[in-house]
């Protein structure tokens, strides 16, 4: 219907003008993390706990054992001129805040004047158990911070206190304890009061959706600015690591929170990953890793709604088509879970990430096999570009998707650099075939297995991604290969995929299962891969046919 199209146009160039008009504002709605990087200058022997961000985002508070504090656990301080300059030196707040006792960070208000402390393993004198909350305050973010006062008896008991996480509003006060009532070791709690002016009444426990009774740990880190978003961290099984961060939405401040997701790979690892804290306008995740110091990684918004990894206008029609709605894949502003409407809000995220190209969560490596002359390769996931030996063709018109590599099966290969370790952990990996023979490889990794083949026998699909051979009492040689029923062989296109989940290896071809058996752990490598053939380059083993659009990514993948 040509008034319909009319309709849509109009509010493609409306969002255009809105973000012209109205300013491009921070993408903050349904979400993905970017690639942490690190605090370096909280990286030291003196250890870090606890942290929390200005809500102008030139302050990050943490507490540390580092040298030249006043006794166990301090507060210190990072400042920066603007948010495009780095940190500078930390720095003690001093023995107004800091004494011979324990001071540990929980968060600072939204207005920047109130600065919430724990005094976990060494209390201070005056408290109601063995940590307590404690607040310190300031007239303006000029002043120095005063000495911290006790939150009393209603907040505080003879267990064990730890948090003070204050809501945007400051009518919520989430903490951690292991009072009465707990489920686990220690549970997440909210106090709550009418106003600013008023008394903290009794904390409610957060109930078994989100505390897990099989941790010993769930401790609130960082409240979005809207309560809709809580990122805490905990011990409960589903960690990656000893303490992982984990987030809990809800769609209003009047629903109680969903089941929590744990951040996946890309956040929690096999070390202490906890104390979350997220920026005020929800761009930013801060949060610490053992042995590492602290740690931020960018909050990113699903633009691409459609999933073809480009925003255009087919993206900017979806919106419309769902204007006015509740409808969650489009509400995207602002806040991480948008406002429950799709409307200018959303417009506006949209329009400022217009024809950017969109690479899904946790793309490791992708080289989409495109190029029309030269011995490159190029990977659009950072500068680990494949290098051509032989000579495998460029076939510009000829791939599954836009162009692809034609290999001769006599002596052409792709070599790559380092990309992941099977040993580690999840990961998938996914490219496009046609034709080859039995025994050849579509993908291998030097040191390593053949992660993609074509099995001698038949041309079905196969990986030698197996368990390790172990010695001792219970030794076991390593595990068998695992082989499909479908050949891949037969001169179609066919998209090849192998996906470790963590305990099962699985094989797909074009979207569908073909094979899976349970395989604990891979076998180890470090080596660089090679596209095309075997990473020992044995006659045989070199690719015939097609290849295009490799992709390898350190989670599971679903086809």
């Amino acid at each position: 219907m040509k008034w319909l199209d009319d309709l849509k146009i109009s509010f493609v160039l409306f969002a255009v003008v809105a973000v012209i008009v109205l300013g491009g504002g921070s993408a903050k709605a349904d979400f993905t993390l970017g690639e942490p990087t690190n605090l370096t200058p909280l990286a030291d022997s003196g250890g870090i706990w606890g942290g929390g961000i200005s809500p102008d985002g030139l302050s990050l508070y943490f507490a540390s054992k580092r040298s030249g504090g006043y006794g166990g656990w301090d507060i210190w301080v990072l400042t920066r001129p603007t948010t495009f300059d780095p940190w500078g030196a930390p720095v003690n707040l001093g023995p107004m805040v800091n004494s011979a006792c324990s001071e540990i960070l929980s968060s600072i208000s939204a207005d920047g004047l109130s600065l919430y402390i724990n005094d976990y393993q060494n209390p201070r004198p005056g408290g109601y158990g063995n940590s307590d909350i404690w607040v310190s305050t300031r007239e303006t973010t000029d002043d120095d911070w005063g000495l911290p006062i006790n939150l009393g008896p209603m907040v505080n008991s003879a267990y064990t206190e730890i948090g003070g996480v204050l809501s945007t509003d400051g009518l919520s006060l989430y903490l951690q304890s292991n009072r009465p009532g707990t489920l686990g070791g220690c549970d997440m709690w909210v106090a709550t009061r009418e106003t600013t002016d008023d008394d903290w009444g009794e904390p409610v426990n957060l109930g078994s959706t989100v505390n897990s009774s099989s941790s010993s740990w769930d401790g609130p880190g960082g409240i979005s600015t809207d309560g809709l978003v809580l990122f805490f961290d905990s011990s409960r099984p589903g960690s990656h690591g000893g303490y992982d961060v984990w987030v809990t939405i809800r769609p209003t401040t009047s629903d109680p929170w969903s089941a929590p997701v744990n951040l996946g790979p890309a956040i929690n690892t096999s070390a202490n990953d906890w104390w979350p804290s997220i920026s005020r306008d929800g761009s930013t995740l801060y949060f610490l890793r053992a042995g590492s110091g602290m740690w931020q990684a960018p909050i990113v918004p699903i633009v691409d709604l459609n999933g073809d990894e480009i925003v255009d206008a087919a993206d900017m029609v979806i919106m419309v088509d769902h204007w006015g709605e509740n409808y969650s894949l489009c509400d995207i502003g602002p806040t991480p879970l948008g406002d429950g409407i799709v409307d200018v809000h959303d417009l506006i995220v949209l329009a400022g990430h217009l024809f950017e190209e969109i690479f899904p969560p946790g793309l490791v490596a992708y080289w989409k096999l495109d190029e029309e002359e030269g011995d490159i390769a190029y990977n659009s996931i950072g500068d680990n570009h494949g290098i051509l030996s032989g000579y495998p063709s460029w076939q510009t018109d000829s791939g599954q998707v836009v162009g692809a590599l034609e290999f001769d099966g006599i002596d052409d290969y792709v070599e790559t650099g380092y990309v992941l370790n099977p040993a580690d952990g999840v990961f998938s990996v996914f490219t496009w075939i046609k034709g080859g023979a039995p025994g050849q490889v579509i993908l291998s990794q030097g040191s390593g297995a053949h992660w993609l083949m074509a099995d001698v026998a038949d041309g079905a699909l196969r990986t030698d991604l197996r368990t390790p051979e172990t010695t001792g009492r219970d030794a076991k040689p390593a595990g068998p290969p695992l082989i499909c029923s479908t050949v891949v062989t037969d001169g179609d296109w066919h998209r090849a995929g192998f996906v470790r989940n963590g305990s099962d290896r699985v094989l797909y071809v074009d979207g569908i299962e073909v094979a899976r058996d349970t395989a604990e752990t891979l076998e180890s490598a470090s080596g660089g891969l090679y596209i095309g053939a075997a990473s020992a380059l044995e006659p045989g083993t070199f690719f015939s046919g097609l290849i295009d659009d490799i992709r390898i990514y350190n989670r599971v993948v679903d086809p």
